[in-house]
């Protein structure tokens, strides 16, 4: 991938590896524009992200090696930001970095990509469960805080599939998403999980490429040996639908390059 925007460090707590290491697999991948953007501190869910004290080092660590390995990858700073209401911070959400990915890891505080909770979706209707997440995305997009959504169809993860014609469910939070001159990441993390499938899926990307929704790409990596993993598929899968071009940021501004 030319351009790789959501990678995590082990500040998040559930990942591990230097950033060089990282940094050194994106070059051996070919990446051009190499993102870091590990989960902002928030007051919930502690086990899962940094804390606000440790924002300073973290973005110091990334910037410090923007400028190491300048002659070889751009180096981007950012964060993945739960859109979780009552618990964003505007520490995170106006801090200077290149970017911020919008992601909706909570339904109703409940965590439901994390295998610690898997139990909670026998105790609802599927198709609610679905519903409530992409209203909840549309409420992110038309938030206007974020440049970049995260995993599309992340409530996928676990197999648990909606009985109603999921574009159907996704179609208002999409149009928000293009209200709001957003970027879609297509995000190959799905692929090492039970899905076993792409964030969003190809049904889900077409529908995004038709609404003109600009893509970009994500190893979502949490160890250096995730990084460009699958990289062939998510190529494959982009230029399938139509797409020819991606996104990378700089300072919050969108720049496009073919790939």
């Amino acid at each position: 991938m030319l351009v790789d925007l959501h990678n995590h460090t082990p500040l998040c707590n559930h990942a591990e590896g230097e950033i060089s290491e990282f940094i050194e697999k994106a070059i051996e991948c070919g990446t051009k524009y190499f993102g870091f953007s590990d989960h902002a501190p928030m007051n919930f869910d502690h086990k899962y992200r940094m804390d606000f004290k440790q924002m300073e080092g973290y973005e110091n660590s990334v910037l410090e090696a923007k400028e190491r390995y300048k002659d070889k990858i751009e180096i981007l700073l950012g964060y993945e930001v739960d859109y979780l209401k009552g618990y964003m911070d505007e520490r995170v959400l106006n801090a200077n970095v290149d970017y911020l990915i919008g992601s909706v890891h909570f339904i109703d505080e409940w965590g439901f990509d994390n295998p610690e909770f898997i139990g909670n979706y026998e105790n609802q209707d599927i198709d609610e469960i679905w519903q409530k997440y992409f209203d909840a995305i549309k409420e992110m997009a038309e938030s206007g805080l974020f440049d970049i959504v995260g995993h599309l169809d992340l409530i996928k993860i676990f197999k648990f599939l909606p009985n109603k014609n999921i574009e159907s469910l996704a179609h208002e939070a999409l149009l928000a998403i293009k209200k709001a001159n957003m970027t879609l990441e297509l995000n190959i993390a799905g692929f090492r999980k039970p899905i076993a499938q792409a964030y969003p899926s190809i049904s889900l990307l077409k529908e995004v490429y038709k609404l003109g929704i600009p893509i970009t790409f994500a190893s979502d990596a949490h160890k250096p040996e995730q990084v460009g993993l699958f990289n062939d598929e998510a190529m494959k899968m982009a230029r399938e639908v139509g797409y020819t071009e991606c996104v990378y940021y700089r300072k919050r501004v969108k720049y496009f390059i073919d790939f």
